[in-house]
Protein backbone atom coordinates (compact mmCIF):
# COMPACT_ATOMS: atom_id res chain seq x y z
CA UNK A 1 0.00 0.00 0.00
CA UNK A 2 1.74 3.63 -0.80
CA UNK A 3 0.47 6.77 1.24
CA UNK A 4 -0.03 9.42 -1.22
CA UNK A 5 2.35 11.89 -1.16
CA UNK A 6 0.13 14.75 -0.29
CA UNK A 7 -0.62 12.81 3.04
CA UNK A 8 2.98 11.66 3.60
CA UNK A 9 4.38 15.17 3.40
CA UNK A 10 2.37 16.40 6.28
CA UNK A 11 2.36 13.08 8.45
CA UNK A 12 4.32 14.84 11.26
CA UNK A 13 1.02 17.81 11.80
CA UNK A 14 -1.19 14.45 11.81
CA UNK A 15 0.76 12.71 14.45
CA UNK A 16 0.68 15.81 16.54
CA UNK A 17 -2.90 15.69 16.14
CA UNK A 18 -2.82 12.43 17.71
CA UNK A 19 -0.80 12.80 20.69
CA UNK A 20 -2.65 15.87 21.63
CA UNK A 21 -5.86 13.36 21.39
CA UNK A 22 -3.65 10.80 23.05
CA UNK A 23 -2.91 13.23 26.10
CA UNK A 24 -6.40 14.62 26.66
CA UNK A 25 -8.83 11.01 26.27
CA UNK A 26 -12.03 11.27 26.78
CA UNK A 27 -15.02 8.80 27.69
CA UNK A 28 -18.14 8.01 25.58
CA UNK A 29 -20.39 11.00 25.25
CA UNK A 30 -17.22 13.77 26.78
CA UNK A 31 -15.34 13.93 24.04
CA UNK A 32 -16.11 17.97 24.27
CA UNK A 33 -12.52 18.60 23.93
CA UNK A 34 -11.82 16.46 21.03
CA UNK A 35 -14.96 17.30 18.93
CA UNK A 36 -13.82 21.65 19.79
CA UNK A 37 -10.60 20.05 18.16
CA UNK A 38 -12.11 18.02 15.07
CA UNK A 39 -14.44 20.82 14.23
CA UNK A 40 -11.29 23.62 14.36
CA UNK A 41 -9.74 21.82 12.40
CA UNK A 42 -12.41 20.91 9.69
CA UNK A 43 -12.87 24.80 9.49
CA UNK A 44 -9.62 25.90 9.26
CA UNK A 45 -9.60 23.25 5.90
CA UNK A 46 -13.03 25.22 4.42
CA UNK A 47 -14.56 22.25 5.72
CA UNK A 48 -18.70 22.62 6.24
CA UNK A 49 -19.20 21.55 10.09
CA UNK A 50 -21.80 20.22 11.93
CA UNK A 51 -21.97 19.60 15.89
CA UNK A 52 -24.10 18.09 18.42
CA UNK A 53 -25.13 14.96 16.56
CA UNK A 54 -25.35 11.98 18.96
CA UNK A 55 -24.61 14.73 22.02
CA UNK A 56 -20.65 15.36 20.92
CA UNK A 57 -20.65 13.75 17.45
CA UNK A 58 -19.17 16.00 14.63
CA UNK A 59 -19.95 15.80 10.75
CA UNK A 60 -17.89 17.37 8.07
CA UNK A 61 -19.21 17.81 4.41
CA UNK A 62 -17.39 17.92 1.21
CA UNK A 63 -18.65 18.45 -1.84
CA UNK A 64 -17.14 18.72 -5.44
CA UNK A 65 -18.75 18.59 -8.83
CA UNK A 66 -22.48 17.70 -9.61
CA UNK A 67 -22.86 13.97 -8.94
CA UNK A 68 -25.51 12.98 -6.37
CA UNK A 69 -23.66 10.04 -4.95
CA UNK A 70 -22.43 10.39 -1.74
CA UNK A 71 -20.21 8.59 0.83
CA UNK A 72 -19.65 8.65 4.58
CA UNK A 73 -16.31 8.12 5.84
CA UNK A 74 -16.62 7.14 10.00
CA UNK A 75 -13.88 7.15 13.01
CA UNK A 76 -14.56 7.19 16.63
CA UNK A 77 -13.61 9.64 19.18
CA UNK A 78 -13.97 8.18 23.00
CA UNK A 79 -11.35 6.51 25.16
CA UNK A 80 -11.54 3.91 27.63
CA UNK A 81 -11.56 4.02 31.65
CA UNK A 82 -8.25 2.50 31.74
CA UNK A 83 -5.08 4.15 33.68
CA UNK A 84 -2.44 4.75 31.06
CA UNK A 85 1.18 3.15 32.58
CA UNK A 86 3.00 4.85 29.07
CA UNK A 87 5.65 7.24 30.73
CA UNK A 88 5.83 8.76 26.84
CA UNK A 89 5.47 13.00 26.67
CA UNK A 90 2.05 12.58 24.90
CA UNK A 91 1.10 10.13 27.73
CA UNK A 92 -2.37 10.88 29.27
CA UNK A 93 -2.88 13.79 31.50
CA UNK A 94 -6.33 12.39 32.95
CA UNK A 95 -6.22 9.63 35.45
CA UNK A 96 -8.36 6.34 34.52
CA UNK A 97 -8.91 7.67 31.33
CA UNK A 98 -6.25 6.20 28.41
CA UNK A 99 -6.66 5.65 24.28
CA UNK A 100 -6.23 2.48 24.89
CA UNK A 101 -8.02 1.02 21.78
CA UNK A 102 -7.03 3.59 19.11
CA UNK A 103 -9.60 5.66 18.96
CA UNK A 104 -7.32 8.75 17.99
CA UNK A 105 -5.28 6.98 15.47
CA UNK A 106 -8.94 6.62 14.13
CA UNK A 107 -10.06 10.74 14.81
CA UNK A 108 -6.41 11.82 13.40
CA UNK A 109 -6.67 9.31 10.22
CA UNK A 110 -10.16 11.08 9.35
CA UNK A 111 -8.54 14.07 9.58
CA UNK A 112 -5.82 13.32 7.38
CA UNK A 113 -7.90 11.98 5.05
CA UNK A 114 -10.16 15.08 5.51
CA UNK A 115 -7.80 17.57 4.83
CA UNK A 116 -6.34 15.66 1.84
CA UNK A 117 -9.45 15.65 0.27
CA UNK A 118 -10.72 19.37 0.92
CA UNK A 119 -7.13 20.45 -0.66
CA UNK A 120 -7.35 17.97 -3.92
CA UNK A 121 -11.06 17.29 -4.21
CA UNK A 122 -10.03 14.45 -6.86
CA UNK A 123 -13.49 13.16 -6.89
CA UNK A 124 -17.08 14.29 -8.07
CA UNK A 125 -20.12 14.00 -5.51
CA UNK A 126 -20.11 14.77 -1.79
CA UNK A 127 -18.24 13.19 1.52
CA UNK A 128 -19.18 12.89 4.47
CA UNK A 129 -17.28 13.21 7.34
CA UNK A 130 -18.66 11.16 10.44
CA UNK A 131 -16.42 11.75 13.89
CA UNK A 132 -18.52 9.33 16.38
CA UNK A 133 -19.03 10.08 19.75
CA UNK A 134 -19.00 7.11 22.66
CA UNK A 135 -18.78 3.98 20.76
CA UNK A 136 -17.27 2.23 23.66
CA UNK A 137 -20.33 0.89 24.92
CA UNK A 138 -22.31 3.84 24.82
CA UNK A 139 -24.55 3.60 21.30
CA UNK A 140 -22.82 6.79 19.92
CA UNK A 141 -23.51 5.60 16.35
CA UNK A 142 -27.03 4.47 17.46
CA UNK A 143 -27.30 8.05 18.79
CA UNK A 144 -26.24 9.68 15.84
CA UNK A 145 -28.97 8.02 13.50
CA UNK A 146 -31.34 8.78 15.88
CA UNK A 147 -30.43 12.52 15.63
CA UNK A 148 -31.04 12.45 12.05
CA UNK A 149 -27.44 11.60 10.62
CA UNK A 150 -28.64 9.94 7.78
CA UNK A 151 -31.50 12.17 6.58
CA UNK A 152 -29.72 15.17 6.85
CA UNK A 153 -26.38 13.79 5.21
CA UNK A 154 -27.84 10.85 2.99
CA UNK A 155 -25.09 8.42 1.62
CA UNK A 156 -24.75 5.49 -0.20
CA UNK A 157 -21.89 3.48 1.69
CA UNK A 158 -20.09 3.96 4.65
CA UNK A 159 -16.46 3.35 5.46
CA UNK A 160 -14.46 2.76 8.48
CA UNK A 161 -11.59 1.00 9.54
CA UNK A 162 -10.19 -0.27 12.76
CA UNK A 163 -6.30 0.02 13.95
CA UNK A 164 -4.58 -3.79 14.30
CA UNK A 165 -1.11 -3.96 16.13
CA UNK A 166 -0.34 -7.19 15.14
CA UNK A 167 -0.63 -6.11 10.98
CA UNK A 168 2.10 -5.40 9.15
CA UNK A 169 3.34 -1.64 8.48
CA UNK A 170 2.00 -0.51 4.93
CA UNK A 171 -0.64 -3.25 4.61
CA UNK A 172 -4.30 -3.01 4.69
CA UNK A 173 -6.77 -6.21 5.61
CA UNK A 174 -10.42 -6.56 4.46
CA UNK A 175 -12.78 -9.43 4.80
CA UNK A 176 -16.03 -10.32 3.09
CA UNK A 177 -19.25 -10.47 5.97
CA UNK A 178 -18.87 -8.84 9.15
CA UNK A 179 -15.36 -8.26 10.70
CA UNK A 180 -16.35 -6.56 14.59
CA UNK A 181 -18.78 -8.17 16.82
CA UNK A 182 -21.68 -6.94 18.72
CA UNK A 183 -20.64 -6.15 22.24
CA UNK A 184 -23.20 -7.41 25.10
CA UNK A 185 -23.29 -7.29 29.12
CA UNK A 186 -24.61 -9.74 31.11
CA UNK A 187 -24.77 -10.02 35.04
CA UNK A 188 -26.27 -12.65 36.98
CA UNK A 189 -26.95 -12.22 40.93
CA UNK A 190 -27.33 -15.26 43.41
CA UNK A 191 -28.92 -15.05 46.43
CA UNK A 192 -28.43 -17.06 49.18
CA UNK A 193 -28.18 -17.62 53.15
CA UNK A 194 -24.68 -16.78 54.60
CA UNK A 195 -23.17 -18.20 57.69
CA UNK A 196 -20.11 -19.46 59.29
CA UNK A 197 -17.46 -21.37 56.88
CA UNK A 198 -17.48 -24.45 59.67
CA UNK A 199 -20.86 -25.61 59.52
CA UNK A 200 -21.83 -25.15 55.48
CA UNK A 201 -24.75 -27.53 55.81
CA UNK A 202 -27.05 -24.40 57.80
CA UNK A 203 -26.03 -21.90 54.80
CA UNK A 204 -27.24 -21.43 51.18
CA UNK A 205 -23.61 -21.31 49.61
CA UNK A 206 -24.11 -18.66 46.66
CA UNK A 207 -20.47 -19.12 45.57
CA UNK A 208 -21.27 -22.71 44.96
CA UNK A 209 -24.17 -21.71 43.17
CA UNK A 210 -22.77 -19.34 40.92
CA UNK A 211 -19.72 -21.62 40.41
CA UNK A 212 -21.67 -24.24 38.97
CA UNK A 213 -23.52 -21.76 36.43
CA UNK A 214 -20.43 -20.71 35.31
CA UNK A 215 -19.53 -24.02 34.33
CA UNK A 216 -22.64 -24.70 32.84
CA UNK A 217 -22.63 -21.27 31.01
CA UNK A 218 -19.66 -22.78 29.30
CA UNK A 219 -22.08 -25.18 27.62
CA UNK A 220 -23.98 -22.72 25.47
CA UNK A 221 -20.93 -22.23 23.67
CA UNK A 222 -20.17 -26.07 22.65
CA UNK A 223 -23.49 -27.45 22.39
CA UNK A 224 -26.20 -25.19 22.18
CA UNK A 225 -24.59 -22.63 19.26
CA UNK A 226 -23.75 -24.17 16.22
CA UNK A 227 -20.51 -24.60 15.35
CA UNK A 228 -20.45 -22.58 12.37
CA UNK A 229 -22.12 -19.35 14.41
CA UNK A 230 -19.16 -17.30 15.57
CA UNK A 231 -19.82 -15.86 19.25
CA UNK A 232 -17.50 -15.21 22.14
CA UNK A 233 -18.67 -15.79 25.58
CA UNK A 234 -16.40 -14.40 28.42
CA UNK A 235 -17.13 -14.60 32.30
CA UNK A 236 -14.77 -11.48 32.88
CA UNK A 237 -16.01 -10.62 36.60
CA UNK A 238 -17.16 -12.90 39.90
CA UNK A 239 -17.71 -11.02 43.16
CA UNK A 240 -18.80 -12.73 46.81
CA UNK A 241 -18.05 -12.39 50.80
CA UNK A 242 -15.68 -10.70 52.08
CA UNK A 243 -14.21 -12.93 55.33
CA UNK A 244 -12.06 -16.05 54.61
CA UNK A 245 -14.51 -17.70 57.61
CA UNK A 246 -18.15 -16.49 56.46
CA UNK A 247 -20.05 -17.75 53.70
CA UNK A 248 -21.59 -14.65 52.25
CA UNK A 249 -25.27 -14.28 51.67
CA UNK A 250 -25.00 -13.44 47.71
CA UNK A 251 -22.67 -13.40 45.05
CA UNK A 252 -22.47 -12.07 41.18
CA UNK A 253 -21.00 -12.92 38.32
CA UNK A 254 -20.90 -10.99 34.90
CA UNK A 255 -19.27 -10.84 31.41
CA UNK A 256 -19.36 -9.84 27.75
CA UNK A 257 -21.17 -11.93 24.95
CA UNK A 258 -20.00 -11.52 21.10
CA UNK A 259 -21.67 -12.14 18.25
CA UNK A 260 -22.88 -11.46 14.46
CA UNK A 261 -26.40 -11.98 13.97
CA UNK A 262 -29.02 -10.79 16.40
CA UNK A 263 -30.26 -15.20 16.46
CA UNK A 264 -27.42 -15.88 17.95
CA UNK A 265 -27.34 -13.45 20.73
CA UNK A 266 -31.15 -13.90 21.34
CA UNK A 267 -29.76 -17.83 21.75
CA UNK A 268 -27.69 -17.02 24.56
CA UNK A 269 -29.69 -14.34 26.37
CA UNK A 270 -32.66 -17.88 26.34
CA UNK A 271 -29.75 -20.39 27.20
CA UNK A 272 -28.04 -17.98 29.83
CA UNK A 273 -31.81 -17.42 31.66
CA UNK A 274 -32.50 -21.18 31.45
CA UNK A 275 -29.17 -22.51 32.48
CA UNK A 276 -29.12 -20.18 35.72
CA UNK A 277 -32.30 -20.25 36.81
CA UNK A 278 -32.51 -24.57 36.49
CA UNK A 279 -29.26 -24.35 38.76
CA UNK A 280 -30.65 -22.15 41.27
CA UNK A 281 -33.92 -24.39 41.27
CA UNK A 282 -31.43 -27.39 41.94
CA UNK A 283 -29.81 -25.55 44.64
CA UNK A 284 -32.74 -25.58 46.34
CA UNK A 285 -31.60 -23.09 49.24
CA UNK A 286 -30.24 -20.43 46.54
CA UNK A 287 -32.67 -18.47 44.16
CA UNK A 288 -31.79 -16.03 40.63
CA UNK A 289 -32.59 -12.82 42.08
CA UNK A 290 -31.17 -11.13 38.51
CA UNK A 291 -30.00 -12.59 35.07
CA UNK A 292 -29.70 -9.94 32.18
CA UNK A 293 -27.73 -9.15 29.00
CA UNK A 294 -26.82 -5.14 28.00
CA UNK A 295 -26.95 -4.99 24.10
CA UNK A 296 -25.14 -1.88 22.72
Amino acid sequence: MKLLDSIATEAASIVALRRDIHAHPELCFQENRTADLVAAQLASWGIEVHRGMGTTGVVGVIKNGTSQRSIGLRADMDALPVQEANAFAHASQHPGKMHACGHDGHTAMLLAAARHLAKHKHFDGTVVLIFQPAEEGGGGAREMIKDGLFDKFPVDAVFGLHNWPGMAVGKAAVSAGPVMASSNEFKITIKGKGGHAAIPHTSADPIFAASQMMSAIQGIMTRNKRPIDAAVLSITQFHAGDATNIIPDSAWFGGTVRTFTHEVLDLIEARLHQVASAVAQDRKSTRLNSSHVKRS
